[in-house]
């Protein structure tokens, strides 16, 4: 699924911005959901006592530890550690582009199928909620909104997604967009090739 070592990232919308020189590994899970309405993509809500990305929407997912196996081992960790998936119930079917953020991280994002029913308990500590937006609604271009803020005196630029109940930006919106270019372009590969 992921082209050879791409880095997507911050750095994309912000040319100048150039990569951090200090890089932590860390791994997320796209959860893709099976549900007989149309395939859905977990989301969580970071809970708004943590030190770092408080409130945020993410993916479930975090640093590497040196007990993980690889990149998906780290993923499927994070991912029972902070919402109770366990990894028995998620089919992996790949990874995308790592993902480099302004802070550091080197994210993995490993993509995987779980089709319901499905259990989650979520940690309170790390986690305020969990839902789900629809596959559609993240494929749909008209949702890749791009804004921008003064940051260190600088204008960033940043993904937004227009959920009308959360506000999903930076990394994981990158993501989500990386995730839907990705998606779309094998549609319309398939259906120029007359798939």
């Amino acid at each position: 699924m992921a082209t050879d070592d791409n880095r997507r990232g911050d750095h994309d919308l912000n040319p100048g911005m150039g990569l951090p020189e200090c890089s932590q590994p860390a791994s997320v899970l796209i959860p893709v959901i099976g549900r007989p309405e149309g395939p859905t993509i977990l989301l969580t809500q970071r809970s708004a006592d943590l030190p770092h990305h408080a409130g945020q929407v993410s993916f479930p997912g975090g640093r590497a530890e040196e007990s993980d196996a690889d990149t998906v081992d780290t993923a499927l960790r994070e991912t029972e550690e902070e919402i109770g998936l366990q990894r028995r119930h998620v089919e992996v079917i790949g990874r995308i582009d790592t993902y480099v953020t302004r802070t550091g991280f080197v994210v993995t994002p490993v993509v995987g199928l779980v089709r319901p029913p499905i259990n989650i308990t979520p940690d309170p500590v790390e986690v305020a909620a969990v839902f789900e937006v629809p596959v559609s609604f993240v494929l749909d271009r008209r949702n890749h909104e791009r804004h921008n803020r003064e940051w260190q005196n600088k204008i960033r630029h940043f993904y937004v997604l227009p959920h009308p109940k959360r506000y999903i930006w930076g990394a994981t919106a990158g993501m989500l967009v990386n995730l839907a270019e990705l998606l779309l372009r094998a549609i319309e590969d398939e259906c120029r090739d007359g798939g």
